[in-house]
């Protein structure tokens, strides 16, 4: 089975044409193994690249613990970069179908191969019960959550997927590692859910390290970007347009006056080989 590694500011998938490559039957199996570091490919998750009734391609996205997720920002950018640079659909404006409807991309290429690319990442879910949590609040903002013998205020928003973000003053592995995988199975989030943690920079730049449900720390979360640039509005901490730093490379974000999340950000292909199958 060929495959192609690709990554969006350093969060890593193995990606399959789902065009060209026959699956096995059991994917959530296949994403375990070919993330793996040490006996796999290596990665943050396994992506599908389907054909679709309604856009031009869809995307599947499969966390490294075999789990299927709604979305993924930085993963839905490497998506339309392969639709495009492997002429499955040679267009500047790419709908592509997730888990959470079809969005629409706009490819920024040089010679012909996309470099960047702006997500229309849709509105957020503000909803508690549809983000979902148990927290109070429409949407939960400065929501106290116990966790680790800490009370922590939390803001929670839904991309298609759950986020909670905390504002800290310094972000570190205290955090991250720490706190993250104990929000991520917090009973306040049914689904579990993914920890944000976010330093304010200025009213325009912030920096992010993210505990990914299913995944571990990423070296980025495009959903979650998006999320914590729109708490950072809802706290008043930052304007709507901010530039975001993660481990992996900087996203651009803009929540729009209409209530549509923009996002901009790289996309890189890595390598291609073959998986062998047994």
């Amino acid at each position: 089975m060929q495959f192609t590694k690709m990554h969006g500011a350093g969060n890593d998938y193995v990606y399959i044409n789902c065009f060209e490559e026959k699956l096995p039957e059991d994917i959530s199996a296949l994403a375990r193994e070919v993330s793996d570091r040490h006996t796999g490919i290596g990665g943050d998750g396994l992506i599908l690249i389907c054909p679709s009734e309604t856009a031009d391609a869809q995307m599947r996205m499969f966390n490294a613990d075999g789990s299927e997720s709604e979305m993924c920002g930085n993963g839905i950018r490497c998506v339309a970069k392969y639709v495009y640079d492997h002429d499955i659909a040679k267009k500047e404006e790419l709908q592509i179908e997730t888990g959470r409807g079809v969005l629409t991309l706009q490819m920024i290429a040089e010679d012909g191969i996309v470099e960047q690319v702006r997500v229309n990442m849709g509105e957020p879910i503000l909803v508690a019960d549809q983000i979902p949590t148990t927290l109070s609040g429409e949407p939960p903002i400065k929501a106290e959550l116990q966790v680790a013998g800490k009370t922590l205020e939390v803001t929670c928003v839904s991309m298609g997927n759950p986020h909670c973000i905390t504002f800290v003053d310094e972000v570190n592995d205290e955090w991250v590692h720490g706190i993250g995988p104990q929000i991520e199975v917090h009973p306040a989030f049914p689904n579990r859910i993914n920890a944000e943690f976010i330093q304010i920079v200025s009213r325009t730049e912030m920096i992010m390290r993210v505990w990914e449900r299913g995944s571990g720390e990423t070296q980025a979360c495009g959903t979650g970007a998006c999320a914590a640039a729109v708490a950072a509005v809802l706290n008043g901490l930052t304007e709507r347009t901010v530039l975001c730093h993660l481990p992996g490379g900087d996203l651009t974000l803009e929540w729009a006056e209409s209530g549509e999340v923009y996002m901009t950000g790289p996309a890189t292909e890595v390598f291609s080989g073959k998986w062998a199958e047994e």
